[in-house]
């Protein structure tokens, strides 16, 4: 066997039908693009969402509602989980590297500490948005907080 004579197997290639090649090529005339209109000819391309003259879904459905641009969306934590944290990962300073780095959060994740639950350590919080109740426990538990932004 050479390189040279290597070929497709029988049956699995097949001609190029000839369009526009006379009428006894029966692909002649029209070049079976049908009778005239658009797109019969060259260059025709159909507008995106058109719907051949029925009014388009997007103008069918009605619109609700509105998407706030400034809303920052937070990655949330209760007081209740931190102590299980602290006693699985080892750590007793909960900012943003260390939870990235234990796979609790992501790169970019904004986090916001809630009070729900309590909380029994003595553990220093350095995150993005933290409500008064949890703060409270947390100074009350002996721990500290900041803000970062």
């Amino acid at each position: 066997m050479n390189l040279h004579s290597l070929k497709p197997a029988k049956g699995a290639t097949h001609k190029e039908k000839r369009l526009g090649r006379g009428e006894a090529s029966g692909k002649g005339g029209t070049s079976t693009k049908g009778n005239k209109g658009g797109q019969s000819r060259a260059g025709y391309k159909s507008k995106k969402a058109h719907e051949g003259g029925q009014m388009p879904i997007q103008r069918r459905i009605p619109k609700r509602g509105f998407k706030n641009i400034n809303r920052v969306e937070y990655k949330v934590f209760n007081l209740g989980q931190f102590d299980h944290y602290a006693e699985k990962y080892g750590i007793t300073e909960f900012s943003l590297q260390n939870l990235y780095i234990n796979n609790l959060v992501s790169q970019n994740d904004a986090v916001k500490v809630l009070g729900n639950g309590e909380i029994k350590g003595k553990y220093s919080f350095k995150v993005n948005a933290i409500s008064e109740k949890a703060k409270a426990a947390i100074e009350a538990a002996g721990g500290t907080v900041e803000i970062v932004k």
